[in-house]
């Protein structure tokens, strides 16, 4: 697992635009991160595997290696959290992103004080990962495994995939038994930030959720949207 740096939060930025790019690395300075910045998809992805970052911000049209690409070969040995940067609209993109592994995205245009609110509820989240928490106590339909250390739930011998944001999405609700939570409280308690009715980052997360425990075959909970309300996580014969 990539080390949390303990002086300045380091920034990764991938950006070939050299306005936006230089933009954002003088407004991130000034706002106390440490910002290594690079133009291309193949640099950045080198960088990223040499040194230790606590926030990788990455756009996903780059020359040489896209977004997508650099984000897959990242993941096979780096769980640095990925924020992608896609024009707006380009939904197909973002879903991609999430299924490779990204933690967030901002659609462009974006505000410098979005952009630094994301990268610091990212760093929040990966602060209440590392803090020690006790042991969740399984119910009795439950056969999931849940490990707070890495951050992964395992069905048998059958680890989900899931990057942090899914994790803490889905231990939170198995947390709270068969209460539903709305979206204002998950968006606010775990992916850390405000609702907004633009954002589908929840979904999205929801979405691959429900696919990667499918994938491991685990059926007896599921994610089950309440509309009009939230999500709960409830066996599959419960009605809500």
């Amino acid at each position: 697992m990539t080390p949390i740096s303990v002086g300045h939060p380091r920034i990764l930025s991938i950006e070939d635009d050299l306005v936006l790019g230089a933009y954002v690395h003088e407004h991130l300075g000034r706002c106390g991160f440490q910002v290594t910045w690079c133009q291309n998809g193949q640099e950045g992805l080198d960088i990223a595997r040499q040194q230790s970052f606590d926030v990788v911000l990455m756009d996903i049209l780059l020359p040489g290696l896209n977004g997508l690409n650099v984000l897959t070969q990242l993941r096979q040995s780096h769980s640095t959290p990925v924020v992608l940067m896609s024009a707006l609209g380009a939904e197909a993109d973002r879903i991609s992103g999430f299924r490779l592994g990204a933690d967030d995205y901002l659609p462009k245009p974006f505000s410098m004080a979005e952009l630094r609110v994301r990268i610091e509820a990212i760093l929040r989240r990966v602060a209440l990962d590392r803090r020690p928490e006790p042991a969740a106590v399984a119910s009795p339909i439950d056969s999931l495994r849940f490990d707070d250390e890495v951050c992964e739930v395992f069905y048998g011998e059958h680890a989900a995939g899931l990057t942090r944001s899914e994790y803490r999405l889905l231990d939170t609700l198995n947390r709270n038994g068969d209460e539903v939570l709305s979206k204002a409280f998950l968006y606010q308690h775990v992916l850390q930030r405000g609702f907004a009715p633009h954002d589908r980052s929840l979904d999205m997360h929801i979405s691959q959720i429900r696919r990667k425990l499918k994938g491991i075959g685990y059926t007896e909970r599921e994610v089950r949207t309440v509309w009009g309300k939230g999500y709960v996580l409830s066996a599959g014969d419960e009605m809500v």
